[in-house]
């Protein structure tokens, strides 16, 4: 774990579901329960049908690289020493709608500054991977991948 780096709030209500199953390796999203759409980020209300009730679904874990950056200079003086690195957002297959935040790397172990930035295309397929970064927390991240 990064010293002094903001970390999710894994009591929030709306999210622990979310963190917990990323820490047991599987990305689920919220469902809702009345009219099925998947919704990210998870919230108490549909934003389509306004139900209050919802559940989690497994879902591929595919996606492509929908945008990215790389911060200049660093967001947070602790991230510093592991400039430049990049922040990806992945659209997942199952929904254009659904978009996640994370860094491309290479294997579930690695680094957040081991892709060359300027290797990264947009609409370049990607599938989720978890880095365990605290004895709580498992970050999802992107590895490429094949399209299939």
């Amino acid at each position: 774990m990064i010293e002094q780096v903001p970390m999710p709030d894994l009591d929030d209500e709306d999210h622990a579901a979310f963190w917990e199953y990323c820490r047991h390796g599987e990305l689920r999203i919220q469902a809702c329960e009345r009219c099925g759409r998947l919704r990210f980020p998870p919230r108490p209300m549909c934003p389509w049908c306004n139900s209050l009730s919802s559940t989690w679904r497994p879902v591929s874990g595919r996606g492509s690289v929908w945008s990215y950056i790389v911060p200049h200079p660093p967001l947070l003086p602790a991230l510093t020493p592991l400039a430049p690195y990049n922040v990806v957002v992945v659209v997942l297959e199952e929904d254009p709608t659904l978009r996640l935040v994370g860094n491309l790397v290479t294997s579930p172990d690695g680094a957040i500054n081991e892709v060359d930035p300027s290797s990264i295309t947009i609409g370049e397929p990607v599938r989720v991977v978890f880095s365990p970064v605290a004895d709580d927390l498992t970050l999802p991240r992107w590895v490429r991948s094949s399209a299939s």
